[in-house]
Formats: structure tokens, sequence, C-alpha cells
């Protein structure tokens, strides 16, 4: 392992208690995240203070290269998404922008109001420094009589600066680090229009970390539909909401890629963007990808939440999806998803209900000092014995719920759960480190499975025969072939 890490930077995740060694630069303290090098990461495998290590790595951007403002005229995505039929709101809730420097110099940002840089901003080197720009003027150019006008003009702007201390383009450190900035800022909207074909469960975390704070993370599909439509992240991990791109006549433009990892779609052909005068002497030029999909996914969803504040995140992830206008296939596609996005729609439809308790997509989601210091309150405690709720399950955004449930001493509980489509229950016992366990672990920690077909009721039965009362973990997930289903979940004495 230390061999084919030692070439370079390496992120790791200390166990909770482990000494931060000289010269570790952070990334996430708050994830225990710290980016170090050959000789101190040798010394912490050697000392078994590391959880996770993983090498550090370059991820690339996703995009390709009656307003009085002049470039109005040729945003014909205002239209296509509904944005010329609505008027947005002041500042409100904020966008992070996770990608290259924003050139705050440049004139759509150097007099605009409500916008931070978070660390130190660059716009120096090849053209892939001029993206962090480009995307942000397609959320956020405001109204100047100038050059063009994002989606949210007067949205709260923020811009983290993911480029890599160690070669062109921006870096999975850096991401992580701006992911973990902006979610100290929660609730808001974060815009990563950056992938890569590598997983990373450092990144995944950050991602849950971010989620579970309050805010929402937008992400461009990617542009590899004419090269084999490679798996992207962060695009691809559970609630991401993730953007394909569509051309002038709302079909899927030819380089967005497909999947189930797809929630909606937005213009991505032909955008004009802002760019750094060093980059181009114009100060604006024309692109395209589903980097700038994206963002007007992210603006939207900024915008909507200013509008609607007391939503919930999960109630906003799912409104934005769920209100697109279908288009291409009927019903959802993997190549535009629910369909594209609609301003209009998205500020008036009806409310989705809560999604409770997310993330909680496993164990250490949920329990005391794991993802979150606090942990999932149980859903029963002493004095509430009987609890009823419901929730819904996603294919690829929420693919399994884990609950946290109180068992008195020498009682029985009785967990049932009645799904709308076929899906299964499982109960874990307090040792349980993963619903994903095999093997004696599984032997060991798995109380109880019910797995009925169709959308019969599952239950089962936790019997505590001890003199101390306990926390178990019920589980539910989705059947094989099963994209979504809404249930609900009760808990009861059982005599």
């Amino acid at each position: 392992m230390l061999a084919a890490l030692q070439d370079g930077p390496v992120l790791v995740q200390l166990k909770p208690g482990a000494r931060v060694p000289a010269g570790a630069r952070p990334v996430a303290p708050q994830l225990r995240i710290w980016r170090v090098r050959g000789s101190a990461l040798a010394s912490l495998l050697a000392g078994g203070g590391v959880l996770t290590a993983e090498r550090d790595r370059v991820v690339a951007p996703s995009g390709t290269a009656d307003f009085a403002d002049p470039l109005v005229p040729t945003e014909w995505w205002r239209v296509a998404v509904g944005a010329d039929r609505a008027t947005p709101p002041g500042p409100g809730k904020p966008v992070t922008v996770i990608d290259s420097g924003l050139d705050v110099t440049h004139p759509e940002f150097v007099h605009r109001p409500n916008t931070t840089a978070l660390n130190a901003q660059s716009t120096v080197g090849s053209e892939d420094e001029g993206h962090g720009t480009a995307v942000s003027s397609v959320i956020a150019a405001p109204v100047d009589g100038q050059g063009l006008v994002g989606i949210y003009p007067q949205a709260v702007l923020q811009s983290w600066d993911a480029s890599s201390s160690f070669g062109e383009g921006a870096s999975l450190g850096q991401e992580i680090a701006g992911l973990n900035a902006a979610a100290r800022r929660s609730p808001g909207v974060i815009n990563v229009s950056l992938g890569s074909e590598e997983r990373s469960a450092l990144e995944q975390e950050a991602i849950l970390a971010a989620f579970g704070a309050g805010s929402i993370v937008v992400a461009s599909a990617g542009n590899a539909f004419q090269s084999g439509n490679q798996p992207q992240y962060p695009a691809d991990y559970p609630h991401v909401l993730t953007v394909a791109a569509t051309d002038q006549q709302n079909r899927p433009a030819s380089f967005s890629s497909s999947s189930l990892a797809v929630d909606l779609s937005a213009p991505g052909e032909d955008i004009p963007v802002a760019l750094p005068l060093s980059i181009n002497p114009t100060g604006y030029d024309v692109w395209a990808g589903t980097s700038f999909s994206a963002p007007m996914v992210s603006g939207a969803a900024a915008w909507v939440w200013t509008a609607r504040p007391s939503l919930e995140k999960t109630q906003v992830f799912d409104l934005m999806r769920f209100s697109a206008h279908d288009i291409w296939t009927t019903g959802y596609d993997k190549d535009t998803g629910f369909g594209i996005l609609d301003v209009p729609s998205a500020l008036a439809a009806p409310t989705p209900p809560v999604d409770p308790q997310e993330p909680n997509d496993d164990v250490f989601i949920v329990r005391p000092n794991g993802l979150f210091v606090q942990g999932a309150a149980p859903l029963t405690a002493p004095g509430r014995p009987r609890v009823s709720l419901k929730a819904r399950l996603d294919l690829t955004e929420d693919p399994e719920d884990v609950y946290r449930i109180y068992v008195p001493a020498h009682r029985r509980v009785r967990v049932t759960m009645k799904p709308t489509a076929n899906a299964q229950l499982e109960v874990w016992g307090p040792a349980t480190r993963t619903v994903t366990e095999r093997g004696a672990t599984r032997r060991r920690d798995l109380l109880g499975v019910s797995t009925r077909t169709s959308s019969a009721t599952e239950s089962v039965v936790v019997a505590n025969k001890t003199a101390r009362s306990k926390i178990v973990y019920a589980d539910v997930f989705l059947a094989s072939s099963v994209v979504q289903a809404s249930y609900t979940l009760t808990l009861a004495p059982a005599g």
C-alpha cells in the first residue's frame, strides 16, 4: 500500500484520537482528513492511526471548451428553462462554486455585491483556469448593463478555488476542502462542475457531511456519452443532484453522459460565459458541456429555496427533480432524468414531503461519533415506545435507510414496514459497523430479516433479554430491480 501511495501527496482520514503528524495540511479537520507525504504517511501507517488513505489527484472540469446586458439575446437557455417568465429574488440561500478560481477583477464581478472568495483565487495558467469564472457567470452574472446575466443574478455567490498545488487542474483534496468549507456555511447549494472516473470514499463522505449539514450538492453528469458513459464522480454518488445537458431543440446534447444517476437536465450547448481577460481578451466566449448545465440548476435551486425558505433540503432536492418538464422519452430516462429544468414550475409546484433523517444510508452515518458527532436521534426512547414515519427510497439517490431504535430491558419491539413497491427490512444489533457485513460478523449482528415479495408488509420482532436497554438498527432497502419506493415504518411494543 505504501509504495503505491508514496509518489505525491496523499489524503488520509485519521482514526479518532490519532495524533496529527508534523507537516500535515488540513483538508477537512471535522472529518479528520489531512494531506500528507511519504515519510509522514509511513509513520502514520506504522502507528496504526490511519482509517483511510487515498492518493490525491487531479479532478477534471466537466466542460468543453429582457435585461440590457448585450449578450442576453444570445442566452437562448433562458427561454428553455423558463427564466424569462419569472423574476429572481434578492440575495438569499448561498451558492458555493467549487472549481478553478473566480476572476474577481472581471467586469462582471469586480463590483458585484454578495460575492465572497472562501480561499485564495487564481486564474493564471491554462484555459481550464477560466472554468470557475465561466461556471459562476452562468449562476450569478449581475444585471449591470454589460456582458451577460446569470440565472440568479442577485445570488449570494461563494467561490472555492480547488486548483491543485501539484499540477494543472483541480485536486481531489482541494475539492473535499471546499465541500467542508461550504458545509460550514449551510444551508445552501454547492456546485461541483468537476469529475473523475475514480471513486473516492473520502469524497463521498464529504458530500454526505455537506448534505447532512443542510446543503444540496449539484454536479455535472459528465461529457462521456461518445466515449462509453464511464461512471463520473461525484455525479454518480447518492444524494447528489446530477445534471445532464440538452441542446436548443430540447434533446440530449451529443456529449452528455447518460446513466441512472441523472436527475434532470439543463441547456449545455452554445452557452455564453464570462472568462478572465487573461484567457480571452474580450472577457467572454461561448462554451459547451454539462459543466454549464449544472450551474443553471444550482442557481435555480438557490432561487427557489430563497423564494420558499421553509423547505428542508430533501424537499428542495426532490422539488427540482419532480418539477422538471418532461422531454425526450416519456417519463424518467437516463439521458435527461425527469426532464429539463423548469423554474416557474419549481416555484409553484406542491411541496414534496420531508424525507426524515437524511442522510442515513448506513450505521456510521447515524450512530454518535460516526460521520456526525451527535448521530441521529433514536426513533423510540423512554416514554416514547411508539412511532410511525413516512420516508422514501431511490435506487441511485437514496438506496438505503438506517434508523436507530431504542429497545428497553426485558422488552420486545415490533418493527413494521409497509412499502409502495418491493422494499425489504433487516434489523441489526448494537455492535454492527455496517449493514453490508458478511460472513461471521453478519451472523453475529443480524437480528432479523423480512423479505416478502411485491409490496407486502415486512415485520421483524426484536427481543432484548438483558437487564439493560440497547440500541439496534432498522435497515430498509429496495429489493432487486426496484427503482423507487415510499414506505411507512412503524415501531411499537410487541408484548
